[in-house]
């Protein structure tokens, strides 16, 4: 597959310029001062196959863990639960347009210093609300720059039923590995490891379960 062009990236999703970007609160919630699983931060990337473009990611996102049940699941949710937003914005310079989206974060898992996020789109010029998308967020370390990763574009396809491709669903927490540098702002993620389940509950399926 070719690299994607500028338009048709912009049109995958949308997210923010500094002037919409969520503000940095101060810490003191009780999630914060429980120690869940953070990011924060906004940023401008360099995606190599649109050199010209101003593409900017905003991101502030917790975890809230067993807080969204699910059917037919004994948990009263997952333990990466999640809350918050993600704001994207893709300047075209060739054409002027301006593609955006607002999403509602719903999952979060951290490792380290990179944690991968799934938000579902609220509002948008470029993408039909309700569409769910990935992105992953690696804190730099050592005078490295930070990193960011989006699953469109270059990953998440598959081919329809005409040989052609498209783009396949997004699962909870599901996003490439951060390929693109932030050139400027960035991101902190703050790590935690998952939680147990709250006393009495099932606990989540061990990794050999569903892989037989």
């Amino acid at each position: 597959m070719g690299p994607p062009a500028a338009a048709s990236t912009a049109e995958a999703r949308g997210a923010a310029s500094p002037a919409t970007a969520p503000s940095v609160a101060t810490a003191g919630t009780a999630h914060e001062k429980a120690g869940v699983a953070r990011v924060r931060g906004a940023g401008r990337i360099d995606y190599v196959y649109s050199p010209d473009d101003t593409i900017r990611f905003s991101v502030d996102a917790e975890a809230v863990p067993f807080t969204r049940p699910l059917p037919g699941v004994e948990l009263p949710g997952l333990p990466t639960d999640a809350r918050g937003t993600v704001r994207i914005s893709h300047h075209v310079k060739a054409t002027g347009r301006t593609g955006w989206s607002v999403a509602d974060v719903d999952c979060l898992v951290t490792g380290g210093g990179t944690a991968t996020l799934t938000a579902t789109v609220r509002k948008s010029n470029v993408t039909d609300p309700g569409t769910r998308f990935g992105v992953s967020v690696q804190q730099g370390r050592q005078g490295q720059p930070d990193r960011l990763g989006f699953s469109w574009g270059v990953v998440n396809v598959a081919a329809d039923t005409t040989g052609g491709l498209k783009a396949s669903p997004v699962g909870s927490c599901m996003a490439p590995a951060p390929f693109a540098p932030v050139t400027d702002g960035g991101f902190t993620v703050r790590h935690t490891e998952l939680p147990l389940p709250p006393a009495g509950s099932a606990r989540p399926a061990a990794p050999h379960s569903r892989h037989r």
